[in-house]
């Protein structure tokens, strides 16, 4: 069975359908630290990674930007000492696809080698 973070993004065009609430709860799972925010904005996927210093959360936040940029969906990003929080949403059907959840698992697994980077 496939993760979410080997899956490919599909080109998500203005009408695409958001992710149904059965979805939600079957997806979210798979993304543990996770948290699905729903208010006047739309649903988005958000989570903080914590680091060491401000250059480590910096290293991260650059790595995450040229993932999105590979996908073509991009994240919100918060980079702050020691902390960089990844937002991740469908602006143009104002809430989540499947693509969000995928690009969510994909951030993970970045953190996750970069934490092993940094103890070896």
């Amino acid at each position: 069975m496939a993760t979410l973070a080997t899956e490919h993004c599909v080109a998500c065009q203005k009408g695409a359908p958001r992710v149904t609430p059965e979805e939600i709860e079957l997806l979210l799972p798979q993304i543990p630290g996770w948290t699905l925010v729903d208010d006047e904005r739309g649903n988005r996927l958000e989570r903080s990674y914590r680091f060491g210093n401000f250059m480590e959360a910096l290293a991260f936040t650059k790595r995450v930007g040229r993932l999105a940029e590979r996908a073509g969906h991009h994240p919100s990003i918060l980079t702050e000492w020691g902390r960089v929080q990844v937002t991740w949403t469908t602006r143009k059907i104002h809430g989540l696809h499947r693509n969000d959840f995928i690009m969510a698992a994909r951030t993970d697994r970045l953190f996750k080698l970069q934490d092993t980077a940094a103890r070896d």
